[in-house]
């Protein structure tokens, strides 16, 4: 999807759901400027670091969150925990695109990290790493085929460090639920944004698995470009056993960071009262 499709399909959106004239022409002014702004991929530092930005750290994600609150998607004003602003850090890493100069997938991340757009449409199109790596930037054939394992090998290194710090998000939204409902809550306001907090980190982390598997296809798209167009003996296995081993940490951050659940879970889940449609829960143990 080009950025002027973005704007049209966003502004569109917009148009339909506005409560009144007033409010539509700012909303959709303020993501016009946001997704031209957007453009400009996040900048990064030291490392490919995300670095500081009034435009990407303020303006846009004001904009993102009116947005989101027009599509019907909960939204907190609560402040983050630490963890959740570490859980944020290191998912950014293994969302955003593996080139970390390619402005099309990063323009898509970045205006769904803002939630301009729904979070888990902010997929990074598979076929863009190969034209990286088919780039002048590499002089050696093998230099190509060893991108793509250090890429992979590089992104399993990180799941788990990133699932550490999720669990813990989870462990701690599980006890703001039971205090809320516990505990009598003085705000409506309270109320919906513990609710929109659960489900906004629960979003990101559902968010990771997607990307990491969109990862997978455009690292195996470009070994099967290379084998045909620079054939190699003493590579593929290199890369094909770094390949396997990111899909076995994907596979974990796919069941929400649970070990235990990397190949399904098979027992029978109900809708949670408390989250009223977009959450489960277990059954309770019978003793």
């Amino acid at each position: 999807m080009g950025l002027g499709n973005v704007v049209q399909s966003t502004a569109a959106s917009i148009a339909d759901s506005r409560q009144g004239m007033g409010q539509g022409i700012r909303i959709v002014s303020a993501l016009l400027v946001a997704a031209g702004l957007a453009a400009c991929v996040r900048p990064t530092g030291d490392f490919d670091r995300a670095r500081p930005s009034v435009i990407h750290d303020k303006l846009m994600p004001a904009a993102g969150d009116e947005a989101a609150r027009l599509r019907g998607d909960p939204v907190s004003k609560f402040n983050y925990t630490n963890d959740e602003k570490l859980m944020r850090n290191r998912g950014w890493t293994l969302i955003r695109p593996p080139w970390t100069k390619d402005w099309i997938g990063g323009t898509m991340v970045e205006l769904s990290r803002t939630r301009v757009l729904p979070e888990v449409e902010g997929r990074v199109p598979p076929d863009l790493y190969l034209i990286y790596l088919r780039s002048d930037k590499f002089q050696s054939s093998d230099a190509r085929y060893d991108k793509i394992a250090a890429d992979a090998s590089g992104d399993a290194e990180l799941v788990m460090p990133f699932c550490e710090v999720a669990l813990r998000v989870k462990k701690a939204d599980d006890e703001r639920l039971r205090i809320l409902q516990n505990k009598p809550v003085t705000t409506e306001e309270t109320y919906d944004g513990a609710k929109a907090r659960v489900w906004e980190n629960r979003v990101m982390i559902k968010w990771v698995g997607q990307a990491l598997r969109y990862r997978i296809i455009a690292y195996k798209k470009a070994l099967d470009g290379l084998e045909i167009e620079t054939p190699t003996r003493d590579r593929v296995w290199k890369v094909n056993n770094a390949i396997r081993e990111l899909e076995g940490q994907v596979r974990i951050a796919e069941a929400g960071c649970d070990p235990d659940k990397r190949y399904g879970d098979d027992k029978p889940v109900r809708r949670s009262r408390i989250y009223k449609g977009w959450g489960l829960e277990r059954e309770p143990v019978q003793k």
